[in-house]
């Protein structure tokens, strides 16, 4: 089982200015320990307060320029956005971003898209916000560009959203045949198709017991119906760990993730709490990332 780590919030003490240099120390921390891949929130406020992570005054940074700071001062972990806000930026825009991102990165990065859900934030700062069956059509039309402009191909693109004259994208990425592609969020009769259809891999969101099994098995008639082998999708899920006092100890988090591996799930990516006290992915280091490596997704 691979071991991956979202950093969901930027509240660190003596934030603004202790941001970066603490972003650099949880990242080479992580890379060091053994993590297999970094991710952020592609978030333009800080989440609602009812999920627990503070609201729109607590700090959020813009994920891809984050990342890019990040693949500055790593060289192995993956990294990616969890996931990439399909309103936020023009899918030109979008792909040609990733792109330099996997570029910069010498191949590390992984394009992962979702339909976007926290409207107050697109409101808040300008950005159209269309019907969520607009915004799936948006996302399915990103995906298909992306495999397109990945391939070189310049024809002009036409979508149901979109219209490109020159889909130029230069330089291509490192990543061979190009950088991954992940769909996140679990729904059965949409999302889960578009995955099938056009991603590497899924993502399952904080899933209940029983949850990531039961999607996959969706996921795997998809796959049927569409005459792919479901082997080729990497199943990805986020699930939220606590290492504060009083809240997990390390067999708790080896118990949660051996149970992913047990439903599916070959690559867990975990949200850590006051992940900038380092002594939490030391724990992680020593007595989560080796108790699960030898875990294959049942």
């Amino acid at each position: 089982m691979k071991v991956g780590l979202q950093l969901p919030s930027f509240s660190f003490p003596g934030w603004p200015a202790s941001i970066g240099p603490t972003l650099v120390e949880i990242a080479q921390a992580a890379e060091a320990g053994g993590l297999a891949s970094l991710w952020l929130m592609d978030h333009l406020f800080q989440l609602p307060p009812d999920t627990g992570w503070g609201g729109p005054d607590e700090p959020m940074l813009e994920a891809y320029t984050t990342l890019g700071f990040l693949a500055r001062s790593t060289s192995t972990i993956e990294l990616g956005p969890m996931v990439a806000g399909i309103v936020h930026r023009h899918p030109g825009v979008l792909i040609k971003t990733a792109t330099t991102l996997d570029v910069l990165s010498g191949g590390r990065s992984w394009f992962a898209v979702g339909a976007s859900w926290y409207e107050r934030e697109a409101h808040g700062l300008g950005v159209p916000y269309p019907p969520r069956r607009e915004r799936f059509d948006l996302l399915e039309d990103t995906l298909q560009l992306a495999h397109r402009m990945w391939a070189d191909d310049r024809r002009p693109f036409e979508g149901r959203t979109i219209r490109l004259d020159e889909p130029i994208n230069v330089p291509p990425p490192v990543a061979r045949p190009r950088p991954r592609i992940m769909v996140g969020g679990g729904g059965e009769r949409r999302t889960l198709r578009l995955v099938a259809r056009y991603a590497d891999a899924c993502n399952i969101l904080v899933p209940d017991p029983g949850e990531s099994r039961r999607k996959i098995e969706v996921l795997k008639r998809h796959c049927d119906e569409i005459g792919r082998p479901f082997e080729e999708i990497e199943t990805t899920s986020l699930v939220e760990i606590d290492l504060r006092p009083g809240r997990m100890i390390a067999r708790d988090v080896v118990d949660a993730l051996s149970v992913q591996a047990a439903e599916g799930i070959a690559h867990v990516i975990v949200n850590l709490p006051e992940v900038h006290d380092l002594g939490h992915l030391d724990v992680l280091r020593r007595e989560v990332v080796p108790a699960v490596a030898d875990l294959s997704a049942a």
